[in-house]
């Protein structure tokens, strides 16, 4: 059996496998339905279905958790997704894939549920920060390099789909030499009503902590899919928004560790608020000089540096709050946070783009972003695991 430090990168090598599967999925089968003649509003329904995955899953899946442990959980999650993946090739059905979609967000959901709580639960309060930062990045990482495997659609349209399995496979067997390990658990039975409560408890004690991932989903999703059309609409060139859009993951790249760090030592709250305001400035002037495409390569650098390591920020945030007991609950939470944040996002920005043509798309991203400094500015700050008294 593996070490702790092992089983950390293990785990995180998990993680960016599955932001690598999910950074190709998006882009892959938007362009296959595209070229297949699917209008662009069942493409963009389409692609709500990992979301929608998460979503079904997310209720049912502390149970489980508590009874078999971390390791389950992450080997069924892992083996839907590279199942799933590999099943794309034999029937090319508009709503076999979208089932498809669904397991993988499924699978996905279980993957980060088992490895960020496992990662959360015995990560140090002193280095908490650093250790989720380095999920972040990882994910970061993989999200980034997902779409060059529509490169390969000149190939072969299905090579994607099985490179992706295979190399999810290979990481993923490196889980059978980690020891199983178990989450801390509360004195009450766990079935779907107390599911429920402690998803209320998690929301009441630590809501603060789940709006950064609301924001992040809200962001990469918006970022990604309706961008390009607004980017379109007042003039530029598509080959140009393709390079303009991955500089704001590849530079959240950049200051995932440095935030993560800062944050152990002035705070989560203090970081998320300078690091929210910052993302303000960047998308501000991102409406201001919008025509430019040089500023908007420059300003979607500086706002991945500021807000695209908001979902660790935020996973980080709930892990101070919250007692250990209901770290499953708050990890549930965040990746529903996330989900709600990403189907919202391409649908109220699109929305606001059709209502108001001669306003700027970025207004949007900048109110929801002062909604949320105002919110963290205004909640007194919590008691690092004030919960713990309670459960």
């Amino acid at each position: 059996m593996v070490t702790a430090k092992t089983r950390f990168k293990i785990l995180v090598a998990l993680v960016a496998i599955s932001g690598f599967s999910q950074g190709m999925l998006l882009p892959l089968l938007a362009v296959i339905l595209e070229q297949n003649g699917i209008s662009s509003a069942i493409n963009g329904l389409h692609a709500t279905g990992l979301y929608i995955g998460v979503l079904i899953a997310s209720p049912f899946m502390e149970k489980p958790m508590q009874k078999t442990g971390y390791k389950p959980i992450i080997l069924l999650g892992g083996a839907l997704v590279f199942i799933s993946m590999a099943l794309f090739p034999f029937w090319q059905a508009l709503w076999f894939w979208f089932i498809l979609r669904m397991t993988i967000g499924i699978g996905d959901h279980m993957l980060h549920f088992g490895t960020q709580t496992w990662i959360t639960s015995t990560s140090s309060p002193e280095t908490r920060g650093k250790s989720i930062a380095y999920y972040g990045l990882f994910f970061s990482a993989g999200f980034t390099l997902g779409p060059l495997m529509t490169n390969l659609l000149s190939v072969h349209m299905y090579l994607p789909f099985l490179l992706s399995s295979l190399l999810s496979i290979i990481v993923w067997s490196a889980m059978f030499w980690v020891r199983n390990d178990m989450p801390d658990k509360d004195h009450q039975t766990i079935d779907m009503s107390s599911s429920m409560n402690r998803f209320g408890q998690a929301i009441k004690l630590a809501w603060i902590a789940f709006l950064p991932p609301l924001t992040y989903g809200f962001l990469e999703a918006t970022l990604h899919g309706i961008f390009p059309v607004y980017g379109m609409r007042i003039g530029h060139d598509v080959n140009i928004l393709s390079l303009i859009i991955p500089f704001f993951a590849a530079a959240s790249m950049l200051s995932q560790i440095p935030l993560g760090i800062w944050s152990d030592k002035i705070g989560r709250k203090k970081v998320i608020s300078i690091v929210v305001s910052g993302g303000m400035a960047a998308f501000i002037l991102a409406a201001l000089f919008e025509s430019s495409a040089l500023w908007l390569f420059v300003l979607f650098a500086f706002a991945g540096l500021c807000v695209g390591s908001l979902y660790s920020l935020g996973l980080s945030y709930m892990t101070d709050i919250l007692p250990k007991s209901l770290l499953p609950a708050g990890n549930i939470m965040c990746g529903i946070a996330f989900s709600v944040g990403s189907i919202s996002g391409p649908f109220l920005s699109g929305s606001f783009i059709d209502l108001f043509p001669n306003i700027s798309f970025f207004y949007v991203i900048v109110a929801l972003l002062a909604i949320v400094l105002m919110a963290n500015i205004f909640k007194a700050e919590p008691g690092i695991n004030s919960a713990q008294s309670n459960t």
